[in-house]
């Protein structure tokens, strides 16, 4: 399995649970905040990693890549300024999204990290 779906997989295993967990909470939209906040990471790690690897593939930075980061940029913040105007958002609940798939971006990392240093 690569990088790219263990952080997926591992990162809807603790979003889902804490999304249930918040809709005890009196903040009002956090449970799909939360959910939209770790899409869009998870979303925004398999783009990233789709570039990087076109990049490596190539001896320069194409024009297709170099345009594909600041599109993907473009769409994540328009998302999110759509969404906030929608009033659908809750700003804690993205941050939460987007701290749990970065935390999982770090521990599959460092997992392999480990993995291939002990080989």
């Amino acid at each position: 399995m690569t990088l790219t779906k263990n952080i997926a997989k591992n990162s809807v295993v603790i979003l889902v649970p804490a999304a249930v967990i918040s809709m005890f909470l009196p903040w009002q939209n956090l449970p799909f905040s939360i959910l939209i906040g770790g899409l869009l990471g998870i979303l925004n790690i398999k783009a990233l990693s789709w570039s990087v690897e076109g990049i490596l593939g190539t001896s320069y930075a194409n024009t297709k890549m170099l345009f594909f980061s600041q599109f993907r940029f473009v769409i994540l913040a328009l998302s999110l300024v759509a969404l906030a105007y929608l009033g659908l958002l809750n700003i804690a609940g993205i941050i939460i999204g987007f701290t749990i798939v970065f935390l999982q971006v770090l521990i599959v990392g460092f997992r392999q990290a480990k993995k291939a240093s002990n080989s």
